[in-house]
């Protein structure tokens, strides 16, 4: 049993009891019945919110007006306002209890509310707005154009884009010191950002050769030059397979604009192709450019242009080569061309010509494959003898350079200088006019240079 302190002094009664009282005492106001209030602990609800005192007091009816009733429940609807917020929810228990017949005493809440605490405590919730105005970064936008001189897939910029800049007037929340939000009122420019351009290329062409404008390609096949964009156009130059051309424009997929050695003009997409769609074209390329040089009024006093490769391609299992003579010293004219900066293809052929392939009897006996040093009235007694097949090849290369190829004064090896005594040009028929009598000897010479080009 709990403290009769606490208890009221005669009866028990339930709320619904105490509502009928009231009721009877509105009906009735100057009836004579007495309402007793139970004595309050120190703990007292009433006590915490001012109501009434803490001694055991009786009233008389009259002096319990609903206006009082009123007022207190309205301080505890609003203290249960603030106690609990509209989102709480009440878990109600519907276990049945077992109570006593009589109910005396009861025990009041351990735990007062205190609101002032609850005042203080939602008023420190620091809530500011503030107003500023900032300036702002202005985001630029991206476009994209299509370029038929691009590679399909391919994309390049042409434009960098550049953020603008704008005042933004800003009204910003913060809570507790942490930004909560914020409510742009205006906006005003400053500068305008600057698109981003970005060129999308469409070129079917370019994309399947892996070319750009600029770039060089090559003949697949032999193929016209033409003045326009025309199969009807005039021809401006024959080029053959495998040369190069440098790409300048594409008007569309089918023609192409090009530079041949300095001739410009037109071409069908078609009849070009490139080093990724064909591997081997740039090799190929480079000996077709050797090639195109070789005529009978080439220069002889330039180097061809051959690697030791070359040579030994050139020179290995000639059919006519019987004794392997030309095969064993393609070294010795690759050298004589580089010393000496004579064609080492036109020095070969001269060799082949005047010993028939090195079958005659001064190449045999003397290693001389050239008949270098014979007259026509002595031709075995006068020719020179020598200790190699390489030495006399060195020896015949710098007397055609001093005597025959070059003007007088040209620098040429050892610090010397061309005495140009036999000089009349440095081509075949130059050299023909005072090494051969046989006025039709440059012709069969170069017979033979053709044959050795024609096997790279």
């Amino acid at each position: 049993m709990l403290d009769n302190k606490n208890s009221f002094n005669e009866e028990t009664r339930n709320l619904s009891e105490v509502f009928k009282e009231l009721q009877e005492i509105q009906r009735n106001p100057h009836s004579h019945v007495q309402t007793r209030i139970p004595k309050k602990s120190k703990n007292s609800f009433s006590s915490n919110f001012g109501f009434g005192n803490s001694k055991n007091t009786t009233y008389k009816s009259d002096d319990l007006k609903l206006s009082h009733i009123i007022i207190g429940c309205s301080i505890l609807i609003v203290s249960m306002a603030i106690l609990f917020p509209k989102n709480t929810i009440f878990s109600e228990s519907y276990a049945k209890v077992e109570k006593p017949e009589n109910i005396s005493e009861y025990e009041l809440n351990r735990h007062r509310l205190n609101i002032q605490n609850i005042i203080s405590e939602n008023a420190d919730m620091d809530r500011v707005k503030e107003q500023a105005i900032e300036e702002r970064d202005v985001e630029f936008e991206t476009t994209y154009q299509n370029n038929a001189t691009l590679p399909k897939g391919e994309e390049v910029i042409v434009q960098e884009g550049v953020l603008g800049k704008e005042n933004v007037t800003v009204v910003k929340t913060y809570e507790n010191g942490s930004f909560i939000e914020e409510i742009i009122l205006a906006k005003e420019g400053i500068t305008p950002p600057v698109s981003k351009i970005i060129d999308r290329g469409t070129s079917e062409f370019l994309a399947k050769h892996r070319v750009h404008i600029g770039d060089i390609m090559y003949l697949s096949d032999e193929a016209s030059l033409k003045e326009t964009a025309d199969d009807s156009s005039k021809e401006v130059a024959k080029i053959k397979k495998s040369l190069d051309v440098k790409l300048l424009e594409l008007p569309n997929e089918e023609w192409c604009k090009v530079s041949f050695d300095n001739i410009e003009g037109y071409l069908k997409t078609s009849q070009l192709t490139s080093s990724y769609s064909t591997p081997n074209i740039v090799e190929k390329n480079r000996i077709q450019r050797i090639l195109i040089k070789v005529n009978i009024d080439m220069e002889l006093n330039k180097p061809s242009g051959l690697t030791l490769n070359d040579y030994k391609k050139i020179f290995t299992a000639l059919p006519k080569d019987t004794n392997k003579i030309f095969q064993d010293n393609y070294t010795a004219f690759y050298n004589a061309e580089k010393k000496y900066n004579i064609n080492g293809i036109f020095l070969a052929s001269i060799a082949i010509h005047e010993s028939g392939w090195g079958t005659s009897q001064i190449a045999k006996d003397k290693n001389n494959l050239f008949g270098y040093g014979s007259y026509d009235s002595t031709p075995y007694e006068s020719s020179f003898q020598f200790e190699s097949y390489s030495e006399g090849i060195d020896t015949v290369a710098k007397s055609l350079v001093k005597y025959y190829i070059n003007p007088s004064g040209t620098s040429i090896y050892d610090g010397e200088k061309a005495a140009a005594w036999y000089y009349n040009g440095p081509t075949l028929s130059g050299v023909n006019t005072r090494y051969a009598s046989d006025t039709e000897w440059h012709k069969k010479v170069y017979s033979y240079m053709e044959l050795l080009y024609n096997r790279l």
